[in-house]
């Protein structure tokens, strides 16, 4: 597989399929001597101090947020007494206080932000840290939360106090629901708190912005965008799945004597008629308007693509990889992984009876079921690496069972050695083998002879499936050894270990099944 560009009907060539920015999922943190040398100084002097301060001022703000929340209705909002205006006043004061003990010491912001009633929601990107929560501090905004949030110690009191929209797990109609609170409120004629929403619903590392969860706009109201930066010299602040943890984020941080912050509210969004019945284009065109204001690009990237490069298994992609790309364009195309089983057992088979013969665009086509667009062609260019107009049909159902199923990479490899074997002994060669880890990888080039030669023990020059799978039994970290070490740009790759990841954002995604894209059912 290869990123590439693909030139269209209108004679022109699409650049989309080669992204001008790294991974979004991805955060690479590397410090000089000296930046080693004052962490190493800042970790046992200012650190342990700031994290005491930090956790005496949640500790404080605890019985405040209690008192406040006492007897107050949650389905309506009462005109606010002096003194809970005192309580809110003091919690924001405790808030600020945090953190500027935590090296945040003035934060910048531009525009004004909209009162309730022209603006009930508000639309942050781009999401890359738990330190988004200063806005939330600053303003005491509602926002959406798990529901088992509210049971954490101190943490769920003080959650409980800006009155959050909770989405249920166990609800099935929660996400319903969700939405008719949100719709409710936003109708409120400003007498709700407005609710803050992080419209990606995950981390990333600021690089781009990632599809927009279409949840925030379906309510149909006037949105507020507000872009946060962090314009500091050292990034310890990013919080994606590749990259630093949680504990190592906030100790580097906190190392840092001073972090910039700020927040720019941009004008509010009215949407159209077109964008009220359509959630999905009203999300689009705020994202490029916000995009437009931070200056970086939009993606069609989203966390599903995340879930995919940090799904667990024993081949890890690399930084990269074109599976990424195959996953947004299989998502264009209308498909979905659930009942994927049946539909990959039936490409494969097909597959197999065309042994190696290569197809056209109007082949590949047929064998998909779907009419030629441009998102399919760019799908064929993929697979086309000789620029013949040809592609391997085999290297397509590969890089489609990764996709739908990434979890499974001994089910996916199966399957591959079924496309690929000899009928005579099912046993496939070492340029086979090549093949099938680089689709599976969604690399150009991939260097086999090493784990080859160290399957195929007999020296036959063909390993079957099962020669393969005890190999991995026996050396479960077998990639680690004999491919990332034999090829370049695995270094900043996804962790081999890795679990499988929840959104890792504190806003959880209330967007009901049926207002994501059009899918084509797997049946």
């Amino acid at each position: 597989m290869r990123l590439t560009k693909s030139p269209h009907a209108d004679g022109e060539e699409k650049h989309e399929l080669a992204p001008p920015f790294r991974n979004p999922f991805v955060h690479d943190l590397r410090f000089t001597t000296f930046q080693k040398l004052q962490i190493g100084l800042m970790t046992v002097t200012l650190f342990p101090i700031r994290l005491f301060i930090a956790a005496f001022m949640m500790l404080l703000a605890w019985p405040f947020a209690f008192i406040a929340t006492m007897g107050r209705s949650e389905s309506e909002v009462e005109p606010q007494s002096l003194w809970r205006k005192i309580v809110d006043l003091v919690l924001r004061t405790i808030m600020r206080v945090m953190w500027f003990a935590g090296g945040f010491h003035w934060i910048s912001i531009k525009g004004r932000q909209a009162l309730p009633a022209e603006a009930p929601i508000i639309t942050l990107a781009p999401h890359s840290s738990y330190f988004d929560a200063m806005p939330v501090t600053m303003t005491m905004a509602s926002i959406v939360m798990k529901a088992e949030s509210k049971d954490i110690p101190v943490w769920g009191t003080l959650i409980k106090y800006i009155r959050p929209v909770f989405v249920s797990r166990s609800d099935q109609d929660s996400r319903r629901k969700t939405v008719e609170e949100i719709k409710r409120r936003a109708q409120s004629g400003g007498e709700w708190p407005q609710i803050m929403i992080f419209p990606e619903g995950t981390c990333t590392n600021r690089s781009c912005l990632i599809t927009f969860k279409p949840g925030a706009f379906i309510p149909a109201v006037p949105v507020q965008p507000v872009v946060i930066r962090y314009p500091n010299q050292l990034d310890t602040i990013t919080w994606t799945w590749q990259g630093p943890g949680a504990f190592k984020i906030l100790w580097l941080t906190l190392c840092q004597f001073h972090n910039d912050f700020e927040i720019e509210y941009l004008p509010i969004y009215t949407p159209s008629k077109e964008e009220r019945k359509n959630p999905a284009l009203f999300a689009n065109n705020v994202r490029c308007l916000m995009a437009k204001a931070l200056q970086v690009p939009v993606t069609d990237y989203s966390f599903e693509d995340c879930q995919l490069a940090m799904a667990e298994g024993q081949i890890r992609l690399p930084v990269d990889t074109c599976l990424l790309e195959f996953a947004k364009l299989v998502r264009r195309l209308g498909f979905k992984r659930e009942k994927s089983e049946k539909v990959l057992q039936e490409y494969g088979a097909r597959a197999c009876k065309l042994q190696g013969e290569r197809l056209s665009l109007e082949d590949f086509t047929q064998f998909l079921d779907l009419p030629v667009s441009d998102v399919l062609r760019d799908m064929f260019a993929l697979f086309d690496e000789d620029a013949d107009g040809s592609i391997d049909i085999r290297e397509f159902v590969i890089a489609f069972s990764v996709v739908c199923r990434p979890a499974k990479t001994m089910e996916t490899i199966k399957l591959a050695f079924k496309m690929f074997e000899a009928e005579e002994d099912g046993a496939i060669t070492e340029n086979d083998l090549m093949c099938v880890l680089r689709t599976a990888l969604g690399v150009g080039e991939l260097k086999v002879g090493r784990l080859f030669r160290a399957i195929d023990e007999e020296d036959s020059g063909k390993i079957t499936f099962e020669s393969f799978r005890n190999f991995a039994e026996q050396y479960p970290d077998f990639a680690e050894d004999y491919l990332y070490s034999d090829n370049t740009g695995f270094g900043g790759g996804f962790s081999s270990h890795a679990s499988t990841p929840v959104a890792n954002g504190f806003c959880a995604d209330f967007t009901p099944s049926d207002h994501h894209a059009p899918q084509k059912k797997l049946d």
